[in-house]
């Protein structure tokens, strides 16, 4: 008798479990969540021009909590602001990945989408699902450091600085470092730092001449000009001797002319090791 009581209670409990279950979407980029029907989810920021992507997992359970593997099937933006465009995730790809790119004239300010995760043709007896999402619109999308920011170097000698770039946004869109205010040949470089991560790297400067330089490193979104930040460097570039035993073999007059001798005796060398 009280096995059949305490039965009935369990089955009792598992059927009120089994009606308040629903299908749910995983979130998982770039930021994480459960949403249910009609939920909503705060994204984070992202800057004017810039994508991102809606991952969630194709995974859930049905209405009776039975899970399933693979339920959804893609997701897609339904609604989106103005001048906004979107990429929806092709069928059956696992995490399931919504592009959304923001117009590179969009304000500041906190914008609304719709997204829906659908089961095609409801096999999994899924219906769809819809949520709204939010994510806030700004330029300051990332955090910059430059180290060291005074310097003393060799003419001609690349000296590596260590740029750390923290990105505070929704967006993996590459960024853009460079030197603005050097006399000599300076590249960009193009490189990725993933939303959420703080990534450093090494960017070398020159110059090839002696002096004092002043001059910015500059890190720029590769999707939008707008969003930018700058570190003020110092440089002191000094001549050496051996600076100046390396531009003698490319011709260049040699100064102050009390070192000619000593450049002579320093060039024959090069040229005998060289030769051995």
């Amino acid at each position: 008798m009280k096995t059949a009581i305490v039965f009935a209670a369990l089955t009792t409990l598992l059927l009120v479990g089994c009606a308040g279950a629903s299908p749910y979407l995983q979130v998982t980029g770039p930021v994480t969540g459960t949403l249910y029907q009609q939920g909503s989810l705060y994204l984070g920021k992202v800057g004017p021009g810039q994508s991102f992507y809606i991952l969630a997992s194709a995974s859930t359970a049905n209405a009776s909590g039975v899970p399933i593997n693979i339920g959804w099937d893609t997701i897609n933006a339904t609604q989106l602001p103005s001048g906004w465009s979107a990429q929806s995730s092709p069928l059956y790809e696992n995490p399931m990945k919504l592009k959304v790119t923001v117009p590179s004239d969009a304000a500041n300010g906190t914008y609304r989408l719709v997204v829906k995760a659908v089961n095609i043709q409801n096999y999994s007896r899924l219906g769809n699902l819809t949520f709204t999402a939010f994510i806030n619109v700004t330029p300051n999308v990332f955090n910059l450091n430059v180290a060291p920011t005074s310097i003393s170097v060799g003419v001609g000698q690349p000296y590596s600085l260590k740029v750390t770039i923290n990105n505070t946004g929704a967006s993996d869109d590459p960024f853009v470092i460079n030197a603005q205010g050097l006399p000599a040949w300076n590249v960009s470089d193009d490189v990725i730092a993933q939303h959420s991560t703080v990534s450093t790297f090494t960017y070398p400067v020159y110059v090839n001449e002696p002096g004092i330089y002043s001059f910015n490193i500059t890190v720029a979104s590769a999707s939008s000009s707008l969003i930018s930040k700058s570190y003020k460097i110092n440089m002191v570039a000094k001549a050496s001797l051996l600076n100046d035993f390396a531009a003698v073999g490319q011709g260049v007059p040699l100064s102050p002319i009390i070192y000619e001798p000593t450049y002579a005796v320093m060039l024959l060398v090069k040229y005998v090791i060289g030769a051995i």
